[in-house]
Parts: C-alpha cells; sequence; structure tokens
C-alpha cells in the first residue's frame, strides 16, 4: 500500500547554523495549526529526534544512506509517511557532510526522496557576501534542489534588507529571516551535541519560544507550498537485531535512550515483547526475559548512582548465570565491564561481566561509520562453514543426524552489518575474552577486532544500524 505526503528538507551550511531552532519551531507550530505532520532525521542521530518526538508525539525516523539498504530506508520513510500531511526532514551537519564523496549526506537523501531544501543560514557575521554561500550551495550538486532560505540571528531591518535583496537577485526565495535570540544556548549541549529534552526543565518554554520566533518571522504558507510530495511502499524492512529475542528487558531511562525506532518497529512488528527497565531507579531487568539490551546513552554521567544500584547490576549478573543473552552498545558495553572511570577521575565498579575498564577522564573522540562482521560463532552466531588450508571446512553428519548451523543473538558468524561509532569514553584495560567483531571504516580500511564476548554476554562501542 502507498503512503504520500508531501515532505521538505531543513538543511544548513554547516552544525549550528539553526537547523534544529527551526525544525521545532516548525514542527510545534504546524502541529498547533492542525496539520498532520511528521518528523526523520538524517543520519545515526539520537538526541534530535527525542526533541521531535517530544513535539509531535510520535517517533522521528533515520533516514541514512550509508547506514541502512535500500529497503530499510523506504520502510523509514513509510513509516514517517503513515497518516501524515508532511513530512520535515532535519539534515545533519553540512548539507554536502557525509560518508565517501557525500554518500549519506543531507544532499544525497535529499536527491534520494527528490524532496526539496530548505537552508538555513546563520547570517550573524556577513550581509550581502551570504549570497555567495546561498549561489554554491544551490549549484554545487544538479540533483539536490535548493529551493528556499532562511536566515538566523538577523541583525535588525537595515541587515534583513540587504540579505533579501542579495539572494532573491539568484531567484531563490528567502522564506524568513530569523533575529538573535535572547537565550541561544537554553537547549544546552555536552559532549554528545545536545543535551536530552527530559533533562531540560525549561524544556516547554525553550519549545515555545522556538514556536513565537519561527511563526513570526517564517513565511510558513508559502513555505508548505514548496514541500513536494514523497511516497513510499508500506513494506517492513527485513533487519531486526537480536534475532532469537521473544521476550526483550531494555535498560530505558535517561542513561540508556539511544536505540533506533527501526529496531523497536521491527521487534512490535514481529510480536516482540518489550519489557523496559529503569538502571537509574535500581530495577532489575524481569527474570522471564530471554535477551538483556542495554542501549548506548550516557552512564558515564551517572557512573556513582549506577555503581550503587545492587539491584540492577544484581539482576544482570544472575541472568548472566541463567545464560540469558546479554547485548550492551556503547555506554551499555561500558556498564557491562568490569568499572567506569568519570570525567573527575574517580573509578565506580560496573556489572563486571565483560574483562573491560572504560574511562572518561581524558575523552577522546572516536567517530564514524564502521562495517562489521561477526567474529565469533557459538551463542552469538551461526557456524558457518570456513575455507581453510585445505579445502573448505563443512558441516558433518554424526551418528544422530547431520550437524548444522545454528544462529545465536545478533545472527549468525561472519555476518555483515553497518554500524556507527561515536563516543568520547577509552578502554584502559581489558582482558582475555573473544572479540565480537572485525571491524572495516567506510573507506574499507580494516580495523581490527572490536567488541568483545564472554560465554552469554557480549557488546562494543558500535551502535548496529542495518545489516548488509
Amino acid at each position: 500500500m502507498a503512503a504520500t505526503a508531501n515532505g521538505l528538507v531543513i538543511a544548513a551550511p554547516a552544525s549550528g547554523n539553526g537547523k534544529t531552532t527551526l525544525t521545532l519551531g516548525l514542527l510545534k507550530h504546524l502541529s498547533a495549526r492542525g496539520l498532520r505532520v511528521s518528523s526523520a532525521k538524517v543520519g545515526p542521530d539520537y538526541i534530535d529526534p527525542q526533541f521531535h518526538r517530544r513535539v509531535t508525539g510520535r517517533d522521528s525516523v533515520n533516514l541514512d544512506a550509508w547506514g541502512m539498504r535500500p529497503e530499510t530506508l523506504r520502510a523509514n520513510l513509510a513509516a514517517a509517511t503513515d497518516d501524515a500531511e508532511l513530512v520535515i526532514v532535519e539534515g545533519a551537519m553540512g548539507l554536502y557532510d557525509g560518508a565517501n564523496d557525500e554518500t549519506a549526506s543531507t544532499a544525497h537523501v535529499a536527491a534520494l526522496l527528490q524532496l526539496p531544501v530548505i537552508l538555513v543560514v546563520d547570517a550573524s557575521a556577513m550581509a550581502q557576501s551570504a549570497a555567495a554561500i546561498v549561489h554554491g550551495f544551490a549549484t554545487y550538486r544538479g540533483d539536490c534542489r535548493l529551493a528556499g532560505v532562511v536566515f538566523n540571528r538577523v541583525g535588525g531591518p537595515g541587515h534583513r534588507d540587504k540579505l533579501v535583496r542579495a539572494v532573491e537577485r539568484l531567484g531563490i526565495p528567502v522564506l524568513g529571516c530569523l533575529p538573535r535570540m535572547t537565550n541561544p544556548e537554553a537547549m544546552g549541549h555536552r559532549h554528545l551535541g545536545l543535551v536530552q529534552p527530559e533533562e531540560l526543565d525549561q524544556f516547554d518554554a525553550i519549545l515555545a519560544e522556538r514556536e513565537r520566533l519561527v511563526a513570526s518571522h517564517v513565511a510558513i504558507d508559502r513555505l508548505l507550498d514548496l514541500a513536494s510530495p514523497c511516497s513510499a511502499i508500506q513494506t517492513p524492512s527485513s533487519f531486526r537485531m537480536l534475532p532469537q529475542a521473544k521476550r526483550i528487558a531494555v535498560a530505558d531511562d535517561v542513561a540508556f535512550r539511544f536505540s533506533y525506532p527501526h529496531v523497536r518497529r521491527r521487534w512490535r512488528e514481529d510480536g516482540v515483547e518489550w519489557l523496559p527497565f529503569s538502571p537509574l531507579a535500581d530495577e532489575s531487568p524481569e527474570a522471564r526475559a530471554d535477551t538483556i539490551y542495554l542501549p548506548g546513552g550516557y552512564p558515564e554521567l551517572y557512573a556513582e548512582r549506577l555503581a550503587g544500584n545492587q539491584a540492577f547490576l544484581e539482576g544482570l549478573r544472575r541472568a548472566a548465570d541463567r545464560r540469558v543473552g546479554i547485548y550492551g552498545e556503547c555506554g551499555g558495553f561500558m556498564v557491562l565491564g568490569s568499572s567506569l572511570q568519570s570525567a573527575e577521575g574517580r573509578w565506580f565498579p560496573m556489572a563486571d561481566l565483560l574483562p573491560l575498564r572504560t574511562s572518561f577522564a581524558k575523552p577522546r573522540l572516536h567517530l564514524g561509520y564502521r562495517r562489521v562482521t561477526l567474529a565469533s560463532d557459538g551463542l552469538l552466531g551461526e557456524v558457518k562453514p570456513t575455507a581453510g588450508l585445505l579445502g573448505e571446512v563443512k558441516p558433518t553428519a554424526g551418528l544422530l543426524g547431520e550437524v548444522k548451523p545454528t544462529a545465536g543473538l545478533l545472527g549468525e558468524f561472519g555476518q555483515g552489518f553497518r554500524a556507527h561509532e561515536f563516543h568520547y569514553a577509552s578502554i584502559v584495560e581489558q582482558g582475555e575474552a573473544t572479540p565480537l567483531w572485525q571491524a572495516w571504516n567506510a573507506d574499507g580500511t580494516p580495523l581490527g577486532p572490536m567488541g568483545l564476548r564472554r560465554g552469554n554476554v557480549c557488546g562494543s562501542f558500535l551502535h548496529l544500524i542495518d545489516q548488509e
């Protein structure tokens, strides 16, 4: 069944120009007008979609042209268009920034979806020169249609008039000029970007200011007229993380919030029972869960509190003793280790299920797309035939029948996935354990083994996006 809605992309020349300000203001204002509006985010972002969801009340999907197969991208677009009249897609970084010659850039996604781009430009330190920037972005790539411009941090009427005259000579409409905000830092930032909406005491007031700003200074109806139809086929993605799970206990609070909507949606489609629990509230995963998932987040900010939450930590240990599959991504991986060092240099004991000590005392950025294959068999994957010195090692028939491969916690041994790495923590000590992945970066450079597996417990700093 085809689902159709109009759509547009909010982009910028670089991060910090005001994409999120415009996106949130539009989502809030259009929702208040009674328009059925949904949202999406380009790339492997977790935090901006949380802000979108707080405004619209529905999941904001990720659209990642590098990390996702076309069928997953289409399924996510279909989810965004379902029961929506307008889809607002917030871009990532600068319009043409991406992996491997702009692959997965906002421009690439906009071209794939054939959606117009509204460019948000910080004009605080320029006037007519802004036209040169707009002209360059409009003509750099022929398949990316720049339909309009919104200027941000405009000084006053004189500044506004210079910007509008210069750009509209290019034949590109200026849809708005946002003045400088009185509290531009109200959204808050930390090492991974914006703080999460539930951490902001004044979020509703901040959002109301963004709405007033956009409603007062952007030609909303003119902008809506520029939106183009976006169509997608309502088809489920074939990617299911933790494919053997039937009842998944998922850590779900402000310290463990980084999980993708398309992963959760696939679990719902497959009838998997979701059993949320809060480590910060010292809740233990339910004993009837057959799998435990610890997503990424900010456990380093709550290390002392987590270290004291014995019901949570003992619950993990008891589950490991029962051979329940336990999988941790990024922050969840850190908590599965023996100890975690805070930014202040203090060490705190963690679950001690993996031989791993991680530290945030000397932050160092680890960032990029990753291609990985499962490096170990048994619980985590299928024992597949492999080529050896004397030929291929094949499954053999035994006294009780043929020895067949069996699927494990994350899939088959050797199975490939697309993933993303973004963290500032480092491993300071690692004991003996089986590597979880073999990894390569986006251009194919080998990165060697990543992650750890010990028995039924595994994890890494990587966030899985899709399978190959």
